[in-house]
């Protein structure tokens, strides 16, 4: 009779957990259809850039992000290129200096401008580069020009020494603010510390972000390569900002976007987030954050 009995909490347990399952994350294609990741993997893997749209303090990104490197690589159908927005392109010496075992990891990590989550999120991913040899490209503009351009205006960079200039896109560095992401920005901070100035210069600093890490994406990808890049999901989603200018500087690369969201229900896609990328990685708003 106990036997009985303890069959059939531990059953009822069982079919509790059954009925009630938690998902750590639920991916979506752009239609807001349920995928799987093998698809994901399958699509990634015929790109030629992705660019993996993260929201900086979510570990289900960063571990995804990690997985689908390693299975990317694993394939061995092409070279892989790995890039970061958490790079700027001037600290790009000392990064292949570390990779290439030039100077150590608390070298590297001491004069090395790095994210306070760098440890946690993105070592691993320059580490994993750092054994088995691939290439890691530091995309992003020094943040002392986008702040520059935040204070003074687009037209400021201009002003810079030419070795300066190689740090950022090309200039004049087009800038559409009529976009919706910038046009969002620059509504929501019309009011805001600074004045209707710094509140115009804004969406133009988000831009040069987004146009120096196409840039540099376009400028080191070759014929064959597959390149990784990871950054915030605002810099790709809704196929602007790097996807925007990677149009410009190499229309013919093949991107695919990957998008990160939070909400308190993952069982369907929230509409605002439709069409928002290729796939969409949907996380419980309740998940754990890394900083």
């Amino acid at each position: 009779m106990k036997k009985l009995l303890l069959l059939s909490i531990v059953y009822g347990l069982c079919s509790a957990f059954m009925l009630y399952p938690k998902q750590a994350y639920q991916i979506y294609d752009a239609k807001g259809n349920a995928s799987k990741y093998d698809k994901l993997l399958r699509e990634a893997a015929r790109a030629d850039v992705i660019l993996f749209g993260e929201l900086h303090n979510n570990p289900i990104a960063h571990w995804l992000q990690y997985e689908l490197t390693k299975d990317l690589h694993e394939q061995d159908k092409k070279q892989l290129v790995l890039g970061a927005e958490m790079f700027e392109a001037d600290n790009q010496l000392i990064l292949d200096e570390y990779l290439t075992d030039f100077v150590s990891a608390k070298n590297f990590e001491k004069e090395t401008r790095l994210w306070p989550n760098y440890s946690t999120d993105y070592k691993p991913l320059v580490n994993y580069a750092k054994a088995h040899k691939l290439p890691f490209v530091a995309t992003n503009i020094p943040r002392r020009y986008a702040s520059m351009v935040f204070k003074q205006g687009i037209d400021a960079l201009e002003g810079l020494s030419e070795t300066a200039k190689q740090y950022i896109a090309p200039l004049p560095i087009e800038v559409d603010v009529s976009l919706p992401g910038y046009k969002a920005m620059l509504d929501m901070n019309m009011g805001g510390h600074g004045g209707p100035e710094m509140a115009n210069n804004l969406p133009h600093a988000q831009a040069v972000k987004d146009a120096t890490m196409a840039h540099f994406i376009s400028k080191n990808w070759q014929r064959g390569q597959l390149f990784m890049h990871y950054n915030g999901a605002y810099h790709s989603n809704n196929y602007e900002g790097i996807v925007w200018y990677l149009k410009k500087y190499a229309p013919k690369l093949k991107v695919l976007t990957i998008a990160t969201t939070e909400q308190a229900d993952i069982s369907s896609l929230n509409q605002d987030m439709l069409n928002s990328a290729n796939f969409v990685l949907c996380i419980p708003e309740t998940m754990t954050k890394t900083h």
